[in-house]
């Protein structure tokens, strides 16, 4: 059911008009291509909104920032690998970091958390049910991870070891603290 009322995203519509009409988009002019050649993956938290770009020096158009839940490629061929496959091929892209945080709501996520939360706001066993006779392992999707640095690992490996990137590209894990922005590098296991 639609709210009749004003909405957050009316409200939005309507700054972005006066945003527009004073012209406030001249300072963040900039084309596709990333001036650093560099793609950062990391996670969608809203602390991340503004820290991780001030905290990595990046300015508009430096990078290609892609997030996601928890920062993770979760297979060869999701969405997060196709945008970073795009990013090398049709806008430079010469450097991937991948970019983890503390304190991450992804950290321990389950299936099982989403199963009852689904079913209290309406969603059915029957759209359930049939979403997984449709070959989704929703318990997979919908997984997170246990260990903050060796998901870090596991994504930096997938990338580096996908059969479409090439071998020139710098790939590289880290970890920054979601409140101080301070960046450590997750070693690899070899």
């Amino acid at each position: 059911m639609y709210l009749l009322s004003s909405t957050m995203i009316d409200k939005i519509v309507e700054y972005n008009k006066e945003f527009v009409a004073s012209k406030g988009y001249e300072k963040y002019r900039t084309d596709k291509y990333p001036d650093k050649k560099l793609a950062v993956l990391s996670c969608m938290d809203t602390r991340l909104t503004e820290l991780l770009p001030a905290a990595l020096g990046l300015r508009n158009g430096d990078a290609k920032i892609i997030k996601n839940a928890g920062g993770l490629v979760i297979s060869a061929f999701d969405s997060a690998m196709r945008s970073l496959i795009v990013a090398i091929y049709e806008l430079g892209v010469k450097h991937v970091m991948v970019v983890a945080h503390s304190h991450c709501g992804a950290c321990h996520m389950n299936y099982g958390h989403f199963h009852d939360e689904m079913l209290a706001r309406g969603v059915t066993e029957q759209t359930i049910d049939t979403i997984r006779k449709c070959g989704i392992d929703l318990n997979h999707w919908l997984e997170g991870f246990k260990d903050t640095p060796e998901s870090v690992r596991r994504t930096v490996e997938t990338i580096r070891t996908h059969p479409l990137v090439p071998k020139d590209i710098e790939v590289r894990g880290f970890i920054i603290d979601s409140e101080t922005g301070e960046l450590k590098e997750v070693g690899l296991c070899s």
